[in-house]
């Protein structure tokens, strides 16, 4: 039997799928989707922040460059020719001995002061002495021979005056005559030779006399005895050369032998100033020069020429040999606006050069100036520049800026 039934008819409903722990699909999807949104955005700022960094990096490892400047100041300079010079004494002697024989005794050393005929060595004056008595004796014995042939002499005479007085009576023959007259002639001529041997003799005796005299050696003039060549009991051979026992010197003023290179002996003139100091002294000594030697002198195949210049010495500071630098002075300049050589880039006196000045707000001018005299460490501005500029010398980093920044001139009159 059919039955039939009138409800709806639905579709069965499918089965429920057990649920997943982890939905594979949905959580992908979405944050990739979240990337591709953002992406432009990471980038950039990714390279803002890699750009930043190494901006900063540059920012602080870059040095900040600064300028080396003098200031322009007045002071003073001189163009001056450098020199090395020797101290010399402006007058001395060597004193030696004039006769031979032993040096008894000295009577001064090394940095006495002797005046003038003072006693300073004395030879044994036995070898003298001897000579001086035996010339005496020689001028007795020929003072004695002499009156023996002026007795000859005055008989030979009479003998002549009776024979000629004879002869004109015509007692004795002409040859008779003749011998007397002859034996007259031999007579005057035997005192005349006696005469003038006793006059050597004499000679002899002054000599003889002076030996006895150099035995004593005395001072010529007055000053310091600055060296001995000679030691007591030595014996002096004063036959061939006369030996030197010590030097005198009068050290009250010296001279100062500079020796100047011949590429600066012609600008060097008679009567420039000059001055110096000497090793280990601080102190300046003046001078003018008097005298330029005509013969050059070769050392080490360089020419030099000796200028020489005469200091006052009154209380012995300057000693023989010391060594001296010395300034001859070419041209000089009182209160003259100065740069540093440095910012002139070595260009020579009356140059027309340009340098940077240094502004206020921190750029640099170019300046044409003019330079006037110069020295070793400074030149003259003679126009271009006001006093208190700055002329820039060179760059610096910053760690320079300290020092380079200081006026050279400030710097000087600091020390």
């Amino acid at each position: 039997m059919e039955t039939t039934d009138n409800r709806p008819v639905t579709e069965p409903a499918p089965a429920a799928s057990p649920p997943s722990a982890t939905p594979p699909t949905a959580r992908p999807r979405g944050f990739t989707a979240f990337v591709r949104r953002r992406y432009p955005w990471l980038i950039g700022a990714l390279i803002g922040i890699i750009a930043g960094g190494l901006g900063l990096c540059w920012g602080l490892g870059k040095a900040e460059v600064h300028y080396v400047t003098a200031t322009v100041e007045r002071g003073d300079v001189e163009s001056t020719v450098v020199a090395a010079g020797i101290v010399q004494p402006i007058q001395y002697v060597d004193v030696g001995a004039q006769t031979s024989g032993k040096l008894k005794s000295l009577k001064v050393i090394r940095g006495d002061r002797v005046e003038k005929n003072q006693l300073l060595a004395e030879i044994d004056p036995v070898l003298a002495g001897t000579a001086l008595t035996s010339a005496r004796a020689t001028l007795e014995s020929m003072t004695a021979q002499r009156s023996l042939k002026r007795a000859q002499l005055g008989l030979a005479r009479l003998q002549r005056s009776r024979n000629d007085a004879s002869a004109m009576e015509g007692f004795i023959a002409p040859a008779d005559r003749d011998i007397t007259q002859a034996a007259y002639d031999v007579a005057l001529a035997d005192v005349a030779s006696l005469s003038a041997q006793m006059k050597q003799a004499t000679a002899a005796i002054d000599t003889a006399e002076a030996n006895v005299g150099y035995t004593k050696i005395t001072a010529p003039m007055a000053g310091e005895v600055v060296s001995i060549s000679l030691l007591e009991g030595q014996t002096l051979n004063a036959n061939q050369q006369a030996p030197n026992i010590l030097r005198i010197a009068d050290l009250g003023t010296v001279t100062v032998w500079a020796q100047v290179s011949e590429a600066d002996i012609v600008r060097v003139k008679l009567g420039q100033d000059v001055h110096f100091t000497v090793l280990g002294q601080p102190k300046r000594w003046d001078g003018t020069i008097r005298q330029i030697l005509p013969t050059p002198e070769l050392i080490n195949n360089v020419v030099f020429y000796d200028v020489l210049f005469d200091i006052p010495n009154p209380e012995r500071e300057l000693k023989i040999q010391m060594t001296a630098q010395v300034f001859i002075v070419l041209a000089q300049a009182k209160g003259a606006l100065l740069v540093p050589t440095a910012a002139i880039d070595n260009a020579a006196e009356g140059a027309a050069i340009n340098v940077q000045v240094l502004m206020e707000d921190g750029s640099l001018e170019p300046r044409a100036i003019r330079l006037g005299i110069k020295s070793e460490i400074f030149a003259v501005v003679a126009s271009g520049l006001k006093e208190g500029e700055q002329v820039v010398i060179r760059e610096a980093v910053a760690q320079d800026v300290a020092q380079g920044s200081q006026s050279a001139l400030s710097a000087r009159k600091a020390r």
